[in-house]
């Protein structure tokens, strides 16, 4: 096993059949993010970042077209730490030269936090009303990164915070304590979690994970992360730094969230 569990992210050297599978699952990105209508909704921070949630046509397998399923040894270490979940359509996110510029919507204060904290955050946590009060509504199992384009390393790579998962663990825990799980994406976590980050940058040390095709990174579910700046002179192709990222959520009652390694 990997150091996953320990430092809450591991990153897996080359695989032939996952670089294969990234070769077709690019062709079906690329013809996804020239949609009008998908760059419409994704391309965000002036041009510079292509969220592209739900982006991939992949099967529950993570099949598209004759990719066959999705493999590798990443993908095969998250099955057995928790089960062979059904994919849902991949996230492609792509970064261009540039990133970040400021987003839509988004305060002085949050572009400064993306520009120098890499926007960390926890995934399934979104902002909720015009408060925009963070709550748990995604409970994901993990979050498998497979890059579809060769760039250097330094072009806006995944960025992690070494052993923050179980800081973010232990405050969350503190934070749901006594509450019942069907009710724990009612809560307001928006104070905790704010708290808890500070505590992990302070605790931390900040990790970049450069991947090309062929690798793969899996982190942790509650592990803080983020996405490096572009600095002048990184390298990609005009379709940029891409990668697509699976996040499948827990089934049942989703105290897995908490428990699960």
């Amino acid at each position: 096993m990997s150091g996953l569990l320990g430092r809450g992210w591991a990153w897996f050297g080359h695989d032939a059949g996952l670089a294969a599978w990234a070769g077709v699952a690019r062709v079906a990105a690329l013809a996804r993010i020239a949609d009008p209508a998908h760059r419409a909704e994704w391309l965000q921070c002036g041009g510079t970042w292509f969220v592209g949630v739900d982006t991939l046509p992949n099967d529950v397998s993570g099949t598209i077209a004759d990719s066959g399923p999705l493999t590798g040894p990443a993908y095969a270490e998250a099955c057995a730490l928790y089960g062979d979940l059904p994919l849902h359509a991949g996230q492609v996110s792509v970064t261009y030269p540039g990133y970040p510029r400021a987003r839509a919507g988004e305060s002085d204060a949050a572009f400064r936090y993306r520009q120098r904290r890499d926007a960390a955050h926890v995934d399934g946590l979104l902002a909720i009303g015009a408060s925009r009060a963070r709550m748990l509504k995604e409970r994901h199992a993990y979050i498998l990164g497979v890059p579809l384009t060769q760039t250097s390393a330094d072009a806006s790579p995944l960025v992690v915070w070494d052993g923050s998962h179980e800081v973010m663990r232990a405050a969350f825990a503190a934070a749901l304590e006594g509450v019942p799980p069907e009710q724990w994406g009612e809560v307001d976590l928006t104070d905790i979690y704010k708290a808890a980050r500070r505590d992990a940058f302070a605790r931390c040390a900040r990790v970049e994970l450069p991947v090309r095709p062929g690798e793969a990174t899996l982190v942790h579910r509650l592990a803080l992360h983020g996405v490096a700046p572009w600095p002048v002179g990184a390298q990609a192709p005009e379709e940029g730094r891409m990668i697509a990222y699976f996040r499948p959520e827990f089934t049942g009652d989703g105290t897995d969230w908490l428990s699960a390694p």
